[in-house]
């Protein structure tokens, strides 16, 4: 085992902390330690590094301590913080919504270069928005776009629009609570989506982080994962604009069966934009442009 420094400092701590959550199989374990003293020291990374010999005084100790027992019982660090990054926002998170993954930005990348013009006006859909991760990114940075976010959890609805008045977007978004897009009855440019899509028997094998801490609500796609997807190909051709786009994250493995579904519905799927891993993770579909009779200009007058 790798010694640590004696004392109450910043180091020592630190030191015990890592060898803690590296025994417990916790990944990143020296970077996790460091994120949890520096919020439990209300400070920053870099301050902590800077002065490893410092102490840490008494209630900052307690509330470390707190925390640490917390993530050794696969509490993720997000709900310990309280917080997320994600794309260029910061987000309050909480059990009642699923947290904001990079891998989730792949679908803001497709969005932004689906509709390249910032200032264009847009109209779009958050369709099982959570933290308004998804809407609030795209919104940040197309000033022109207002959004809706609907979420089935009355209390990720309302911590969504307590993310827009923290990220200065509230002016331009809505938030609702409703089944998917049963309350709506309106059109959209854009709709956003990254629905529930794990097999329901498979939820009890997911890291203990997830499946033991994050809302089954957010997880649970059915017995074949699909279930959510199904709804929302169903209704896309009511909620899409002729020429709109909707942009729905999925699963490994399951791209051609999605395909199929908004196939089915008369939708178009035009690609898709892998992760950072490579997988196939931010599918496009369109609603084609209405067929316009060609203009047959009248005859001469003579």
């Amino acid at each position: 085992m790798t010694s640590c420094p004696p004392g109450q400092s910043v180091g020592a701590y630190l030191c015990q902390a890592g060898q803690v959550l590296r025994a417990a199989a916790i990944d990143q374990p020296r970077f996790e330690a460091r994120l949890l003293l520096a919020h439990a020291m209300g400070t920053t990374q870099d301050a902590l590094l800077r002065d490893p010999r410092a102490e840490v005084p008494a209630e900052a100790a307690a509330r470390f301590g707190d925390s640490l027992k917390r993530r050794l019982d696969h509490v993720p660090v997000a709900h310990i913080l309280g917080r997320q990054g994600f794309w260029t926002l910061d987000l309050a998170v909480s059990p009642a919504t699923l947290i904001p993954r990079p891998d989730t930005e792949s679908l803001v990348e497709a969005a932004l270069e689906a509709f390249p013009e910032p200032s264009r006006p847009l109209r779009l859909l958050d369709l099982g928005t959570g933290t308004g991760a998804l809407l609030l990114a795209v919104l940040a940075e197309r000033p022109g776009a207002f959004g809706i976010g609907v979420d089935r959890s009355p209390e990720a609805a309302a911590l969504a629009a307590r993310n827009a008045r923290d990220n200065s977007l509230a002016d331009r978004a809505v938030f609702l609570a409703g089944d998917w897009a049963t309350a709506l009855d309106s059109t959209f440019d854009l709709v956003l989506s990254n629905p529930p899509y794990i097999e329901r028997d498979a939820i009890p094998d997911l890291m203990p982080d997830v499946a033991r801490h994050e809302p089954a609500l957010a997880l649970d796609g059915g017995p074949d994962g699909l279930d959510a997807y199904r709804a929302i190909a169903a209704a896309l051709p009511g909620l899409l604009t002729p020429g709109g786009i909707a942009i729905l994250e999925l699963g490994q493995g399951q791209r051609a069966a999605v395909e199929d579904l908004a196939r089915a519905a008369g939708l178009t799927p035009t690609g898709c934009r892998a992760d950072l891993g490579g997988i196939d993770r931010a599918l496009i579909i369109a609603k084609d442009h209405i067929a316009k009779k060609p203009f047959v200009a009248p005859p001469a007058a003579h």
